[in-house]
Parts: structure tokens; C-alpha cells; sequence
């Protein structure tokens, strides 16, 4: 995912929460974008987040991260 550039697509920056993670969001992991492709519901409120790269990423209720969410055109 080097380089990745959304295409004429408005992207901004959000605060994300295990409630409010969606799939295509960006997040910044030891200074290198991954982007959510899918989310798994765990106990407690938790979500287990899956990178394109295949890594997977915890997010607990008290998580708070701050993600590039490109909006989608409608």
C-alpha cells in the first residue's frame, strides 16, 4: 500500500473509536498507512481490525485513534 493516494475522492481526518472504525479507513501503524479491510466484533465492545497487509490490530472500547475516512460519493 505504498503511496496510497485517494483519487479525486475528498478525504478528511477523524477521531475513531471501536464504534465508529469503518472498513476503508487509513490508519497510521509505526509510521505506515493500513487500511481496514475487514472488522470482526469481539466481547465488550471490541472490534479486531484487518489490514490489507494481513496484520490485525485490537481496538478496545477506551481506544481512540485518529484515521484518513475518504468520503464516499453518493
Amino acid at each position: 500500500m505504498r503511496g496510497w493516494v485517494p483519487k479525486a475522492a475528498p478525504a478528511s481526518t477523524v477521531e475513531i473509536t471501536s464504534t465508529s472504525v469503518q472498513c476503508g479507513d487509513v490508519i497510521q501503524v509505526g509510521g505506515q498507512p493500513c487500511r481496514v479491510t475487514d472488522l470482526v466484533q469481539l466481547p465488550r465492545g471490541a472490534k479486531q481490525l484487518l489490514f490489507e497487509s494481513g496484520e490485525l490490530l485490537t481496538m478496545h472500547t477506551g481506544t481512540r485513534l485518529v484515521a484518513v475516512r475518504v468520503q464516499r460519493r453518493r
